[in-house]
């Protein structure tokens, strides 16, 4: 028979590996996704440019070239993230992958959300732009990184590239984001941890994902975000929530940055 103090040492030891492999999951897919999209816009972009991709005297890279090849990274990117979910939840889940994903309604019998009621849902995504620019702004600050207003986008990039970001911020990058966080780690964290501590798990990792060489602060800037897009996972049963939440955070930080004076 097992002692208290056994038990509790090896149920610390399987929380402990289960938070790591939720963190090697989501940052393997992060790097694998990253990796791929490198490769394709450098072998891709020199290709274009009529360059060679690994000779090594090459020229000099004009702004707009620079700008171009950092946005289709960012696109790519994303875009292999989300087939990269998928594939790997389709693999592991087989036919009830998009129940795991939070795509389909949860099985007959298993255990149902609390539920988010659409009135519920309509206010918070009403007073959220408020909190959320207040809170980034205000760590911006107290970081002393304060976030600059009334610019505007990377002057390398035409009209077309403009609205290629517009949507990738609004639309690719919540739906591949919310497919990896909420969707498939949210699905694993709650295998082992309560409700709560799953919200809180993820939403350190969504965190720490865009952690920057520029320091804490855009991470500290996400942590509500990514907290209450956790409670709406958990509350809804559902992903299509949290990804509307999510890319009107993004539209009311393009509309607060870019408004003109």
């Amino acid at each position: 028979m097992r002692s208290p103090r056994s038990a509790r040492l090896q149920s610390a030891l399987r929380l402990t590996a289960g938070l790591a492999g939720l963190a090697f999951w989501g940052f393997l897919a992060l790097a694998l996704a990253t990796l791929l999209a490198l490769v394709i816009v450098r072998v891709g972009a020199d290709w274009l440019d009529g360059l060679g991709s690994w000779t090594t005297a090459r020229p000099r890279l004009q702004p707009r070239q620079l700008a171009m090849r950092e946005l289709a990274i960012d696109v790519i990117r994303q875009a292999l993230l989300a087939i990269l979910v998928v594939a790997a939840v389709r693999w592991r889940a087989g036919p009830d992958w998009r129940r795991a994903l939070a795509l389909a309604r949860p099985a007959p019998g298993a255990a149902s959300a609390p539920g988010l009621t659409p009135h519920r849902l309509a206010l918070l995504l009403l007073v959220w732009p408020l909190i959320h620019i207040t809170w980034v702004t205000g760590t911006a600050e107290l970081l002393q990184m304060p976030i600059r207003r009334h610019t505007s986008l990377a002057p390398g990039l035409t009209t077309g590239a403009a609205a290629l970001w517009l949507a990738y911020v609004l639309i690719l990058a919540p739906i591949a984001e919310e497919l990896l966080v909420r969707g498939a780690l949210y699905d694993r964290a709650r295998r082992f941890l309560s409700p709560g501590a799953a919200i809180a798990a993820t939403g350190l990792l969504f965190a720490a994902a865009h952690l920057t060489p520029a320091g804490i602060a855009r991470p500290l800037s996400l942590i509500p975000l990514a907290l209450v897009l956790g409670w709406v996972r958990w509350r809804s049963g559902r992903l299509w929530p949290g990804i509307l939440l999510h890319a009107w955070s993004n539209l009311a930080m393009i509309a607060y940055v870019l408004a003109p004076t």
